[in-house]
């Protein structure tokens, strides 16, 4: 059995005044038609029926999930107590998934990345897929490079493979790195051995509690505890009081950057994982002077700008390298280059308490 785990918590600080924290940027028509996390239900549902499919959130975010995604059972929206980053996630995950069939695979996906060409990322999971079930292998995607991206983490990979499944090579994982700086990401791109790393995930449910039991004895004590309490009246007491002795740690540092049985599938199917503003610009055709722009705007020498309102009238004039967010009570101006930063304006809203969270 198949079964998909979207994991659907984060602030998508980064997208404000977009995404505030009632409704973040997964709940969001970023790109498309749909919500970036009813996108991420639809790619799934290609490999499972909708049954399987879990998603990790906080109490804050059931209502909209149930919304945005209405034949999803609500059983299946997975509510924990506190964040405490991905490996807590995936662990109470993985326990759901085991109640449904011990011998599951796991597809695990963040809830708002883009994809562009879904059959070829459909292709690149059978694969993935087919390597999980061949023994306790813990496999990742890993994402192509098309420049020195300084926002994302790598994988650095062992080139020799004799192993193809399904026209898709793959790779043992030699080690995962940290967001490098410029001139180090310019080495790794030019090296031909380095990755994006994806944050996505795939696995038996067995082999990942198998990690979990090796690696992080602390979470899977608390697994233990909240798996003999699922079915009684105590569970929601017990899941709070395990979470809060939880350390707050990703899946990568906590296993996969631990583990000796970690491959890699490349991809390369218009993936982007829209971290900030920026990635709007790779996201849309420009203007002929380098410039996004979405809403009612009049640009007047303005170039290599990305600008997004709705009704009320923009005006530029004579700027370069800007970002301009216009919503309906907040204002966002902000130079390109500070956009990973947009976290300190907020950081200043929480000091005053602000209704523009």
């Amino acid at each position: 059995m198949i079964t998909g785990v979207i994991m659907a918590g984060g602030k998508g600080e980064r997208f404000w005044p977009k995404s505030r924290i009632k409704m973040p940027k997964q709940f969001l028509k970023l790109y498309g038609e749909k919500t970036m996390i009813q996108q991420t239900v639809d790619r799934l549902k290609k490999l499972m029926p909708i049954e399987n499919i879990f998603v990790v959130t906080n109490i804050d975010y059931a209502g909209i999930i149930s919304d945005q995604i209405p034949e999803l059972p609500t059983e299946n929206i997975l509510i924990e107590p506190m964040g405490k980053n991905t490996a807590a996630c995936i662990g109470l995950a993985a326990l759901h998934t085991e109640r449904l069939d011990k011998n599951s695979l796991m597809v695990v996906v963040p809830s708002d990345h883009v994809i562009k060409d879904e059959e070829t990322y459909i292709d690149v999971l059978v694969s993935a897929l087919e390597k999980a079930q061949d023994g306790d292998n813990l496999v990742t995607i890993g994402i192509k490079p098309t420049h020195p991206e300084t926002g994302y983490g790598y994988i650095n990979f062992r080139k020799l493979t004799n192993e193809i499944i399904n026209n898709n090579p793959i790779y043992k994982v030699e080690k995962f790195v940290e967001k490098p700086d410029h001139d180090t990401a310019v080495k790794y791109v030019k090296s031909g051995d380095y990755l994006w790393n994806s944050g996505m995930f795939i696995w038996k449910t067995s082999t990942i509690l198998k990690a979990i039991k090796e690696y992080m004895p602390g979470l899977d004590k608390a697994l233990n505890m909240i798996r003999e309490y699922f079915d009684s009246d105590e569970i929601e007491k017990v899941l709070y009081e395990e979470y809060s002795k939880l350390e707050s740690i990703s899946i990568d540092y906590g296993i996969m950057e631990k583990a000796k049985n970690v491959y890699v599938v490349p991809g390369d199917f218009g993936w982007d994982d829209v971290g900030s503003w920026t990635s709007i610009e790779r996201l849309y055709e420009k203007d002929e002077n380098g410039n996004v722009i979405k809403g009612n705007v009049v640009s007047v020498d303005t170039k290599k700008c990305i600008i997004t309102g709705s009704e009320k009238l923009i005006a530029t004039l004579g700027i370069e390298d800007v970002i301009i967010v216009d919503t309906e009570d907040a204002l966002l101006i902000c130079s390109k280059d500070k956009a990973q930063n947009v976290k300190e304006v907020l950081q200043e809203l929480k000091k005053e308490k602000s209704e523009y969270l």
